[in-house]
């Protein structure tokens, strides 16, 4: 079985000034299928661009990328739109929920644009689906408003997969978390890939890294580091240490 991403000398230019701004040089990538991918670097390493590259969101200057075996290195607009829908799923940092929706019904967007046609009950039933998923079927007729941040982080998580994504690409998921919510969506991440599901997240954040299987780093524009975890850390144990910390801390009040 083909992995999952191949990326092979991929370059990005940006020629935006007088002076060319080559923001990935020469990348050479393997992802195979349910791998979990942390890529980390710092502001202007490259990272960000990668990740649109591998999101679709952006072409190549040069180089292949195979996604899922099929060459999507220089596509057109409208047939990369395809793959981001039919291929890939995407988690933001700041949840891009539409405010005026229910968890159930942001689930259900990608659907409707999606190749499949599905009926009402089809979609809403898919929804739920994936609401139960990540735990949050109780909340499913909630408006963002309503949900915290780690409740709305798991709705976005949850409209990621409704299209059954090869990838799911997670750009600094745990941003605008607290610590303990941002073990809590680790651990999520962690029960979605032991099932199978692929993710690649972006991350400035060493201690969450440590829940992945795997680290990149990038540095000016090239992969400089691509290592497996030792040591990783297991989102549940963390929770567990976590709550007794908190009640060791009430006890002595």
């Amino acid at each position: 079985m083909p992995a999952v991403v191949h990326l092979a000398e991929i370059h990005k230019i940006y020629h935006s000034g007088e002076v060319p701004v080559h923001a990935v040089r020469g990348v050479s990538l393997q992802i195979e299928r349910g791998d979990f991918v942390a890529v980390m670097g710092a502001s202007g390493s490259g990272k960000s661009t990668l990740m649109n590259l591998l999101g679709c969101l952006d072409r190549p200057t040069k180089g292949r990328y195979l996604l899922d075996g099929t060459d999507v290195s220089q596509l057109e607009k409208n047939q990369l739109a395809d793959i981001r829908n039919q291929k890939l799923g995407f988690v933001f940092q700041g949840f891009n929920l539409l405010s005026r929706t229910t968890a159930l019904e942001n689930v259900e967007l990608p659907m409707l644009y999606g190749a499949r046609k599905l009926s009402s009950r089809e979609m809403r039933d898919r929804a739920q689906k994936n609401l139960e998923l990540v735990g949050l079927a109780p909340r499913a007729d909630h408006f963002p408003s309503q949900l915290s941040g780690g409740q709305q982080q798991r709705v976005a998580i949850a409209r990621a997969l409704i299209n059954d994504p090869q990838i799911l690409l997670a750009d600094e998921p745990t941003g605008n978390l607290d610590s303990k919510t941002s073990v809590e969506i680790m651990g999520v991440f962690q029960k979605l890939n032991a099932q199978g599901i692929t993710i690649v997240m972006v991350t400035h954040e060493l201690d969450i890294a440590r829940y992945c299987k795997r680290n990149l780093i990038m540095r000016d524009g090239r992969l400089v580091s691509d290592v497996q975890v030792e040591n990783r850390l297991v989102a549940t144990e963390e929770l567990r240490k976590l709550q007794e910390a908190e009640a060791a801390a009430k006890l002595t009040d």
